[in-house]
């Protein structure tokens, strides 16, 4: 186990020796720990001043701190004697150690190793009494050997002691077992938080460690944990170009709580806070306890809102339980925005690493060369061939022991099986909390709102029988090898970046087991013929049906050509996602119904729409029928809808 912190309170020690009289430090007793910044704090900032009523010059009745005849400040004696009470109060609780003395307290400092930049620590010996402890550079090298050589099995480490160190399961050392590796105090230099994960993640190593960043049960802490999302994802788009390089995977989307969806959120807070629809506090009352004047003179919310950075400072100055009641409601709100843009092919993620087991080149297309430096742009239509990651029933069983109520399930007509977990709840308009659930399958995983479970073909089913049609599905799928055909657009980006699609903004970096990678812009192939279109470039073959049909079942939109103008799409209709065919002719609708759509009247229109259960082949039918002779120049069979 290996602990990271930046704090070790050497400060407070020493301002605790520096107090005691040389025949106290024959016998130490101390005790030092956070309860002086809070007694501190309470000194400083405790209203204790008098108050008196005046009138203004406006005829209002306000208030104002009291002088006496002298010119002197006057205190309420009741406010100083109840500051008074308070401290002696919590002077009187146990101590409360910092993190470091913690845990040299509890594991003992025999099974613990130092690495830290300071130069003493009170340790107990055997009978339980305090004594001053030296400590050199030599302690630090001597404790991380005593780590490495597996002589002791917990590594606490901070910054200062850190520096040129490496704590990996490196193939040269006795100690090979995997870290796993406690991000207990990040701090607030982004570039420090990655040094110190990168101490135990290195080349040559037997295996790589387990990141595992601490947090309390406090959602106000959030605050602070979002502040470190933001700056490791700034931190990897400065040096490496890449976003999620910064987090190394550690946060999600929905941690930062600056980013552009926590701010849409947060309007969307505003606004079920104006219309009473939440149920963590009412507007008069936020007002009161966060000083924030949200409405103007006429109650209405005022055009320029607070900002996410004052909300969520003032957020911290209210009570714990106030805290988690409306971080768990903003978060749901953050979590909905998140979903809602992953769901629509718009969630920027940075750079997406691809590894796969072999890659191949079917066609070189340049795209653009530039004129001044000869750099050019291509579209690479690439042949991946992967193995199918299936999630092991040890690991989904592991998976059900964390949650309280796990659901087995199986699927009445397909015979699969999923497990389902709580997922986080979603939010609508109205404020009402909308529960879901995580179907985790053995090759992918997939929502399901918990209202329309009983209503799906998802049926409970023992864990016994749940354990033996995994093992089933494990076995079929283990070892089976998929192809699939992805075009990237590579070279000299910026100056085409506007031409490609705006559905799809991911970029990949596919290496496969060579060693060889490919790092461009994805483009998805609902997408590629109009792209090329917009760059005046013919493509060198046609698109295939099947690829389109497959990409309009992912949440893509074809527009189909003359005659048939028509296009074809996702949509949601009562809170469940169909495919539906838009702008299509009436007469044309029978022969839509003959092919196998259904059509529902609804607000006074007929729509058309596909069965999900036969998609696959009523699209394909659909987009195999487009004229693609009369678009031959415009390279493809059909115009995609940008």
């Amino acid at each position: 186990m290996v602990v990271q912190l930046v704090s070790t309170a050497e400060s407070i020690l020493n301002r605790r020796l520096d107090e005691l009289e040389p025949a106290e430090r024959e016998a130490l007793d101390i005790a030092y720990d956070c309860k002086e910044y809070v007694v501190d704090y309470l000194t400083r900032a405790f209203p204790t001043r008098q108050m008196e009523e005046y009138t203004d010059e406006l005829g209002d009745v306000r208030s104002r701190p009291m002088w006496d005849e002298a010119g002197n400040p006057v205190h309420n004696p009741q406010a100083e004697a109840a500051r008074a009470d308070l401290i002696e109060h919590i002077c009187a609780m146990p101590p409360i150690p910092t993190a470091l003395d913690a845990l040299l307290e509890h594991y003992g400092v025999t099974a613990v190793a130092e690495v830290t930049g300071r130069s003493k620590r009170l340790v107990r010996d055997g009978s339980g009494q305090q004594r001053l402890e030296s400590r050199s550079p030599r302690t630090n090298l001597a404790e991380t050997t005593a780590f490495m050589t597996g002589a002791k099995r917990i590594l606490v480490f901070s910054d200062a002691g850190g520096t040129g160190r490496s704590y990996h399961a490196s193939l040269d050392a006795k100690n090979q077992q995997r870290r796993v590796h406690f991000l207990l105090e990040p701090g607030w230099r982004a570039d420090r938080a990655i040094q110190g994960l990168g101490r135990t993640h290195r080349t040559h190593q037997a295996c790589p460690p387990l990141f595992r960043p601490v947090t309390t049960d406090c959602k106000g802490e959030a605050r602070f944990t979002s502040t470190i999302a933001r700056r490791l994802d700034a931190l990897g788009a400065l040096t490496r170009g890449q976003r999620q390089t910064g987090g190394q995977g550690m946060f999600d989307a929905s941690d930062n709580l600056e980013s552009i969806y926590a701010k849409h959120a947060l309007h969307d807070w505003y606004g079920l806070l104006a219309m009473a629809k939440l149920k963590s506090t009412t507007l008069s009352e936020f007002q009161r306890m966060s000083g924030l004047e949200l409405t103007d003179q006429d109650g209405v919310l005022r055009e320029d809102l607070p900002p996410i950075q004052r909300w969520l400072n003032r957020i911290l100055a209210m009570k714990i339980a106030v805290q988690n009641a409306i971080f768990d409601e903003f978060l749901t709100l953050v979590e909905t925005r998140v979903s809602a843009a992953k769901e629509a092919g718009t969630f920027d993620i940075g750079v997406e690493t691809v590894a796969v087991e072999a890659c191949e080149v079917l066609s070189d297309t340049v795209i653009r060369t530039d004129s001044v430096t000869g750099a050019t742009s291509h579209l690479l239509e690439l042949s991946l061939t992967q193995r199918r990651k299936v999630l092991s029933l040890e690991r989904v069983l592991k998976l059900a022991s964390y949650e309280e109520q796990p659901l087995f399930l199986r699927n009445d007509k397909s015979g699969k099986v999923a497990l389902g977990i709580a997922a986080p709840s979603h939010m609508d308009e109205e404020g009402h909390m909308i529960r879901r659930y995580e179907l985790v399958r053995p090759l992918r995983s997939e929502y399901l709102r918990a209202d329309r479970l009983d209503e799906s073909a998802w049926e409970p089913v023992t864990k016994a029988r749940f354990s033996a049609l995994w093992e089933e599905e494990y076995a079929a799928d283990e070892s089976q090898l998929v192809t699939e055909t992805v075009c990237l657009a590579t070279g000299l980006l910026l100056p085409i970046w506007g031409a490609l699609p705006k559905e799809d903004l991911t970029v990949n970096r596919i290496v496969d087991k060579s060693g060889a990678s490919w790092l461009g812009r994805h483009v998805h192939d609902l997408y590629v013929d109009a792209t090329l279109e917009k760059l005046g470039v013919a493509r060198k073959a046609q698109t295939d049906p099947a690829k389109i049909a497959a990409a309009i079942l992912g949440g893509g939109t074809w527009k189909a050509p003359h005659p048939l103008n028509f296009t074809i799409r996702t949509s949601r209709v009562n809170g469940s996602r169909r495919i539906e065919i838009v702008d299509a002719e009436a007469a044309r609708i029978p022969e839509l119904k003959a092919k196998g759509c259904f059509t529902e009247i609804i607000a006074y229109k007929t729509r058309v729409f596909v069965p999900t259960d036969k998609a696959d082949q009523i699209l394909a039918s659909l987009i195999g029928q487009a004229p693609c002779e009369e678009l031959a120049d415009a390279n493809g069979c059909g115009r995609l809808s940008l």
